[in-house]
């Protein structure tokens, strides 16, 4: 059996466990040492319903904490696809050349030794209230913001990136846990990453303006 037919196998072993937490679920994938690698087709399959909420949070937490240069290009490409998804109520998908994207088995089990303990400690905060923020149609306004902020977190903003991808992280657990509460936090830090976003840019402008009258037109 190669690589490929193998992961599919584990994958519908760990279906049974949908039930079972986010956190839970991604230290099992951790755990099974069967999977060489682990792919993102592999992750949507196992994450089922609730794969673009968990998705989201896999792509934009990495983003919360200083990374290198090009770092929110990778990760930001497959948030993107995700929040236009949730925007217009479609199920998860990702194209082929982001879905047969792999990384080693080694290298993901070192990220969820990371942040797992942060998902765990938000999942014991999860609430089921507030149940109308988290369902159509203002998931779907969610999935518009969350776009916005997936666009902003492509663009080479100096320490843009990190707000956007806090304030994505905090919608993505509301989403996954059915919390109103969580959202409004997104909501407001939505606001403020834009509006610190927004700032950089605005200051950047003023910088380039300055720097043409002053240096090029004499």
């Amino acid at each position: 059996m190669d690589n490929t037919a193998s992961n599919r196998a584990e994958a519908k072993k760990l279906k049974m466990e949908r039930r079972v937490r986010t956190s839970r679920i991604l230290r099992n994938i951790a755990e099974n040492g069967k999977m060489e690698r682990i792919y993102i087709r592999d992750l949507l399959d196992v994450l089922g319903d609730r794969a673009i909420g968990a998705l989201m949070l896999i792509f934009a937490f990495p983003n919360c904490i200083p990374t290198p240069p090009g770092t929110s290009a990778i990760l930001g490409a497959p948030l993107v696809f995700l929040a236009a998804q949730l925007t217009f109520g479609m199920k998860p998908w990702l194209p082929g050349f982001i879905a047969n994207r792999s990384i080693k088995h080694s290298d993901f089990v070192a990220i969820i030794e990371k942040g797992n303990p942060w998902l765990a400690w938000a999942e014991r905060l999860l609430r089921m209230r507030l149940l109308f923020l988290t369902e159509p149609p203002f998931e779907y306004f969610v999935g518009f913001l969350c776009l916005i902020l997936a666009i902003v977190l492509l663009l080479p903003v100096p320490l843009g990136n990190m707000l956007p991808a806090m304030a994505i992280s905090i919608m993505a657990f509301g989403i996954i846990g059915r919390d109103g509460v969580w959202i409004i936090g997104g909501l407001v830090a939505f606001v403020i990453a834009m509006a610190v976003a927004g700032g950089v840019v605005f200051g950047m402008v003023k910088a380039a303006i300055f720097f043409v009258h002053r240096f090029v037109l004499g």
